[in-house]
This record gives C-alpha cells, sequence and structure tokens, in this order.
C-alpha cells in the first residue's frame, strides 16, 4: 500500500470530528470574504492568499492575537451564519458526518450579540449545513479561560437558560498559564448536573498536573489535547483505565510550539500506554491542515495501514457524544467503506 492509496482511503473514509473550533476552522477563503465586508477595520487580510501567510504564528501567545482578530470579524449574525456555513461545507467535502464545533459565545456576546439572537444564529446554521450537505454539527461551549469568572459566568448562563438543541458540552480553552482549571470548577459542575459533557482543554502548553486538575476538578469525560500527560506514568494509567479520550491534534502543536516537531510528537507514546485518542484538526486552515491530512500523519506516526486508519475512524464516533442511534449509522458506514475499499482482508 502507498501513501497514495492510503490518502485516497481517508480521503472517502466517512469520519467525526471532535475537536475543531468555528473561528480556527473557517477558510481562508471566509476569512476573506468577512474581512472585505469590515475593511479598514481590521488588520486582517481581505485576500485568501494573504491570509494563509497572516497565519504564520511565533508561537502560542501570537496565535491566540491572531485567533481573536479574526473572531472580532465576525460583528453581525450574517457574519456567523455565514462563517459556521462554509465551515460545515468544508467539513462536508473531507467526508466529516460529525462533528463537535466548540464555539466561544463570550466572544461574541461582548460584541453586541444578544443571547438569544446568537443561539437562534447558531442553531439555523447548523441545520441548514445538515440540510445542504448531510453533516450533522454539534456544540460545545467554551469559557474563555483568560478573559476569568465572568466569562465563564456568562457562558454558563447561556448554555443553561438558552439551551440550544445542539449543544452537548461545556469546554475550557485559551492559555493555560496561569489560568487554574479549579478557577472553574462550579461552572463545569452546575454543567454537568444539567447534563453537559465536560471536555476542558488541558496540558496543551503545560505539564500533566494541568490534565490531573481537569479530571480532578472539572470531571472532565475528554480532554481537548492532553499531550504533556506523556509526563507522568500514573496519569496515563488514570487516563487508561477510565477510558478518558484525548482529542489530539498533531499539526496545530507544532503549529503553535507546544511540540517541537511532528516526529518528536507523543502520539505514539500515548497510545503505546494505552490511552485512548482521537485525532482532529482544532484550527485547521490556521495551520495548514484539514481532518484528512491529521489521518495521514497519524497513520505515519502509529505506523498505520487502512484497518488501523478506519480503526481512528471509529475511535472519534465512539468517543463523541452523538446519539447511539447515530453512532450505530455511522459506525455502520465506517464498516461498509472499509470492507468496500480496504486493499487488505478485514480482521
Amino acid at each position: 500500500m502507498t501513501s497514495l492509496e492510503l490518502s485516497r482511503f481517508i480521503a472517502g473514509l466517512p469520519k467525526a470530528e471532535l475537536h475543531v473550533h468555528h473561528v480556527g476552522a473557517a477558510s481562508p477563503r471566509i476569512v476573506a470574504e468577512l474581512a472585505a465586508r469590515h475593511e479598514g477595520l481590521t488588520p486582517v487580510p481581505a485576500d485568501p492568499a494573504l491570509v494563509e501567510e497572516f497565519y504564520d504564528f511565533r508561537d502560542f501567545p501570537h496565535f491566540l492575537q491572531v485567533y481573536l482578530q479574526v473572531v472580532d470579524l465576525v460583528r453581525t449574525p450574517d457574519d456567523l451564519w455565514t462563517l459556521i456555513h462554509g465551515v460545515g461545507g468544508d467539513m462536508a467535502a473531507q467526508q466529516v458526518w460529525y462533528a463537535e464545533l466548540t464555539i466561544t459565545p463570550h466572544l461574541h456576546l461582548v460584541r453586541g450579540f444578544a443571547p438569544q439572537e446568537f443561539c437562534e444564529v447558531i442553531e439555523d446554521a447548523r441545520h441548514r449545513v445538515e440540510a445542504d450537505y448531510g453533516t450533522v454539527l454539534r456544540w460545545c461551549f467554551d469559557i474563555p479561560g483568560d478573559f476569568g469568572v465572568p466569562a465563564a459566568d456568562q457562558t454558563l448562563s447561556l448554555a443553561l437558560d438558552e439551551r440550544p438543541d445542539g449543544l452537548v458540552s461545556l469546554g475550557l480553552g485559551g492559555g493555560e498559564h496561569g489560568v487554574p482549571r479549579s478557577l472553574f470548577a462550579p461552572h463545569f459542575a452546575a454543567a454537568r448536573a444539567a447534563g453537559l459533557h465536560s471536555v476542558p482543554h488541558a496540558g496543551e502548553v503545560t505539564g500533566a498536573q494541568c490534565v490531573w486538575d481537569a479530571v480532578r476538578e472539572l470531571g472532565a469525560e475528554r480532554i481537548a489535547h492532553g499531550i504533556h500527560s506523556v509526563e507522568d506514568p500514573a496519569l496515563l494509567e488514570h487516563l487508561a483505565e477510565h477510558e478518558i479520550t484525548l482529542e489530539v491534534c498533531p499539526t496545530s502543536n507544532v503549529r503553535t510550539r507546544a511540540v517541537p516537531s511532528l516526529a518528536e510528537h507523543p502520539l505514539p507514546a500515548l497510545v503505546a500506554a494505552g490511552v485512548p485518542i482521537t485525532v482532529n484538526t482544532d484550527d485547521p486552515p490556521m495551520f495548514g491542515t484539514d481532518l484528512n491530512r491529521e489521518y495521514a500523519v497519524a497513520a505515519e506516526l502509529l505506523s498505520l495501514d487502512e484497518q488501523g486508519v478506519a480503526d481512528l475512524a471509529r475511535a472519534a464516533v465512539k468517543a463523541s457524544f452523538l446519539g447511539a442511534e447515530g453512532k450505530s449509522a455511522l459506525l455502520a458506514a465506517i464498516d461498509a467503506y472499509a470492507a468496500q475499499n480496504s486493499s487488505a482482508p478485514l480482521t
């Protein structure tokens, strides 16, 4: 099997994605369109080629700065709708049948969106994506940790008071340094009591203790990134024993300098320790990647063949918050595709 054959197999494989940010998933074409709408009010270029150059990050703080500049392009309900609908179309083109899209309401509410209006727009866009492309979207409402408890209060209130139908989880993003996970323990406790799942970022650019805190303080069911768990064998054992999945985003970790290179990425060590993982993009156009490429990266790091790649797709479905019927249907589609397209006999 050649790398080209494996790439073709990946391209057609039905997939789920569990860690992708809505603004960070907007293609240079969409970002340039939004920048053109607000020309003169933003440093973001209104040319797709220049947008790609704009995404040359020095380090993680610079990435966050650029990310917020793109967030600032979403100024009207139509901007928000256009972004989500475009992201859904790009996902469908990669055979992403289901995605849990991380969205940070606080960053939009402080820019003038009313809570009810915000939820109505994202829900309308979600339904339109499914009608137009077949891709099913769900929401993770993300607390921007750098903005502190007031932003967390606002995010939780929106989640519990408006409770859009597509909402499945509460997340915690932004910087990790100087932002203790324990600060948000009451918010996650309230969200879990209301039936939402806990999926905080932890251990992306900080050490294993941050992941321990997310598990112990926030009741994390999955960890966004969590790659520095590899530093603590006891933590790896705990994650494996309790089946706490890490949402791994290899290219993102290199582009934000969380790891020096793909060759040094801890993904193989995590898998060797029995930790459940899924493969994701995080902010794909910002990092010059997409989910198909991330599957190819993971396949190379883990020495996977077609069957191994299909298992990655199955793992994402099983770790998702999709309902039982939806999971069964997507797993059946993966099985059928693998049976019809694998060059090796399935075992």
